[in-house]
């Protein structure tokens, strides 16, 4: 046991961090239609800064990317001068913002496609369930599997959404590698059933992720850039045979990379088996010689708890970010949190979003 705990400063790579609550990445569907962040998005972010590190919502990484309504990008100009506000409000709270680049894959739809062609994915295979449309709730589709010749395109797509991400003035990046999207997909063989080199065993499967991993570390410097994964979540109708051997192997992988940080998610606990045979995720962290981020349903306790054990450096918070903006003041007060709204979590105005009292 250590005496570390949340408000204890941390280093990531360059940068000297006020406490260890990360502001996980929380998709709220509230961007332009054009993927573009606005005032209300830069009061949001502002609002929670609090948070030694706050990771970005999902932001898309090229039209193709674009999985859900209203959610942001980081593919032209337009939405890096919006993100450019956030980053720069952020920075005056002192506090540190990371982009978490996203591609859905087979997530999206053809309604949420430009040209309402069918969304992408390592193979044919569809995921159970429905998806979320401009014209409403819809059935998930067959996606198109990617020729071996188009995934260089797809590695660029991240380069240039990383560099894209450094004008706008991040302090570095998270590679969105979790919860059924398409890195994720590759990863996991109950979506990949590919025969070329990224497909077979691990090591193929996670070849796409390599790849674009060494691409945003070409921008960035692997000193700002972390990766974030899930091993155990069946969200998307996600699974695997094995996942302790695969994402075992994802992390030795990596390891090569030096990165500022692996963030393991552990949504999964409550439905254990459902994405292949259970094991702890936080066993990554033995694997893993860097520094690693636990999320998934901790209150003070039980990040406090996870850190002086040593199993975690750095914890992060959802759903207590959205309802209280200055979540680390109230741990710090031992105060109440204001209680979340679920029925305003996704998508609207102001109200659920940047509408929920601080104490003071």
């Amino acid at each position: 046991m250590s005496d570390i705990d949340l408000f204890s400063p941390f280093q990531i790579g360059p940068h000297t961090l006020k406490n260890r609550f990360a502001m996980a990445p929380l998709t709220r569907n509230r961007a332009s239609r054009e993927g573009v962040p606005g005032p209300m998005q830069v009061e949001y972010y502002r609002q929670r800064a609090g948070a030694g590190l706050i990771l970005s919502e999902a932001t898309c990484i090229s039209p193709e990317a674009v999985g859900y309504p209203f959610t942001p990008g980081i593919w032209n100009g337009i939405q890096v001068s919006g993100w450019a506000d956030v980053t720069a409000a952020v920075h005056g709270e002192d506090s540190k913002i990371f982009c978490q680049l996203w591609h859905v894959g087979r997530i999206s739809h053809p309604d949420l496609q430009s040209d309402g062609q069918l969304p992408v994915a390592p193979s044919a295979i569809a995921p159970a369930g429905e998806t979320f449309t401009y014209e409403g709730v819809k059935p998930f589709v067959t996606p198109r599997a990617l020729e071996t010749g188009e995934l260089p395109g797809i590695v660029n797509a991240y380069r240039i959404a990383a560099k894209n991400a450094l004008s706008a003035g991040f302090d570095g990046v998270e590679i969105h590698a979790a919860n059924g999207y398409l890195l994720d997909e590759f990863l996991r063989d109950g979506s990949n059933a590919r025969t070329d080199a990224y497909g077979g065993g691990v090591d193929g499967r996670a070849r796409l992720l390599m790849e674009v991993t060494e691409a945003v570390c070409g921008v960035w410097g692997p000193s700002r850039v972390g990766v974030r994964l899930s091993p155990v979540n069946p969200f998307n109708d996600m699974r695997d045979t094995d996942p302790r051997a695969t994402f075992t192997r994802v992390v030795e992988l990596l390891g090569r990379f030096d990165l500022t940080y692996l963030h393991v998610t552990e949504l999964g606990r409550d439905a254990p088996g459902a994405a292949g045979p259970f094991f702890d995720p936080l066993e990554l962290h033995k694997v893993w010689k860097g520094a690693f981020m636990a999320n998934a349903g901790y209150d003070k306790a039980k990040a406090n708890a996870v850190l002086a054990e040593g199993r975690a450096d750095m914890v992060a918070f959802g759903v207590p970010f959205i309802a209280n903006p200055d979540l680390p003041e109230r741990y710090r007060r031992d105060a109440p949190l204001n209680t979340p709204d679920p029925a305003t979590f996704y998508g609207g105005g102001e109200e659920g979003y940047i509408d929920y009292p601080a104490l003071d």
